[in-house]
């Protein structure tokens, strides 16, 4: 049986199946690009949650600068894809990782990669100068501005850090960044804000210290769904980093509200009926992530637990027979609780308008944890 075709309709291709709907995938965009260009920020989307150089060009397209990836490997497979303007926002560390940076590098010179560490930047810096290539790699100062999971702490400790990388041959330091991924989920929207602001108020007095100490701070880098906005209202921030925007899931839904659509859904079929309220479909842990919680259906009347590697289970409330039961074939549209590790699942989009496939975009960098 030959695989979809751009043409084919949704209702026939084989499940479990990760489908985008166009109309609403294009919206969210065209509304982050409305909120947030008109700030004069660059926007520079998180590609760990697509993990594709077609969705790379296409943020693009509509007014983003470049991309962001978390780790090599993902830069190697994006770039592969014909994606290049790439920013790598971990510390890359280790002999293995080093070489294959250098790789890339001497492949790719739009990598931008980040430093947290002299021990981290030296070694970058001696494999580069082992290599022959004369051109210095931008690099930023990862700042920790409440994480605390990657990032030179501020102030002494990280002026110590930026002048000794200042003073390495192939490393041309050109800011900052810092990622208050602590805040994304917080559902007070005030609470939210208020810490942001003092993550930012951390980052930006940090790139002020280092401009004045002579070192060049043209990127000021940081932000992501739930606090670009945010972001975007501090002097000092240049480019920020949103990323699940473009999809959504139920975690930043409950977080942030409605105003981006969940466009991703994972299309599942009812494989066994279990009971008169009971159905059980061919998407599991191996479809869907749990990490967050469990995925809901987009019919909410629905609800949605996992049933193993291979299948979930739906059931529903009676409610006097007003919800209709649930058959054996039927098909059903699960919403993610986490979308990137969800796609990172996956090796296949199907991109469809009103149920027809219009596009088909492969997962570049599935897998890609290095």
């Amino acid at each position: 049986m030959k695989p979809p075709q751009i043409g084919d309709l949704i209702a026939q291709i084989d499940t479990p199946s990760m489908i985008v709907d166009l109309d609403l995938m294009e919206s969210n965009i065209h509304k982050l690009m409305t909120k947030l260009l008109p700030t004069g920020r660059d926007i520079r989307p998180h590609l760990k949650t697509t993990k594709s150089a077609i969705l790379a060009a296409k943020l693009v397209q509509a007014g983003a600068k470049g991309g962001c990836v978390a780790k090599v490997s993902e830069a190697e497979a994006i770039a592969a894809a014909g994606f290049t303007d790439l920013h790598i926002t971990s510390p890359i560390v280790g002999p293995v990782k080093v070489a294959r940076l250098v790789e890339l590098f001497d492949k790719y010179r739009e990598i931008r990669i980040v430093v947290d560490s002299e021990a981290g930047a030296a070694a970058i810096n001696d494999a580069l100068e082992s290599s022959g290539i004369e051109e210095p790699i931008l690099t930023l100062i990862d700042v920790d501005v409440g994480l605390h999971r990657t990032g030179v702490k501020p102030g002494e400790a990280a002026m110590k850090l930026v002048r000794f990388v200042g003073g390495l041959k192939q490393l041309k330091i050109v800011g900052v960044q810092g990622y208050e991924g602590h805040l994304q989920h917080l559902h007070d929207a005030r609470e939210r804000e208020a810490q942001c602001l003092e993550s930012m108020r951390i980052l930006t007095e940090t790139a002020e210290a280092f401009r004045q100490a002579g070192f060049c701070m043209d990127v000021v880098t940081t932000g992501g769904t739930g606090t670009a906005e945010t972001c975007a209202s501090v002097p000092g921030v240049t480019e920020l980093q949103p990323g699940s925007f473009i999809f959504m899931d139920t975690d930043y839904r409950n977080a942030v509200g409605t105003f981006y659509a969940n466009s991703l859904t994972i299309l599942s079929t009812v494989i066994s009926v279990q009971g008169p309220r009971a159905v059980t479909i061919d998407a599991g842990l191996k479809s869907l992530s749990t990490d967050s919680g469990m995925s809901e259906c987009r019919d909410s009347r629905y609800k949605y637990h996992e049933f193993g590697d291979e299948q979930g289970s739906l059931k529903w409330e009676d409610e006097g027979g007003s919800v209709p039961a649930l058959a054996v074939g039927d098909r059903v549209e699960i919403i993610p609780s986490h979308i990137d590790p969800t796609v990172n699942l996956h090796d296949v989009y199907y991109a469809h308008r009103r149920g027809v496939i219009e596009e088909i975009w492969s997962v570049d960098s599935r897998g890609m944890v290095q």
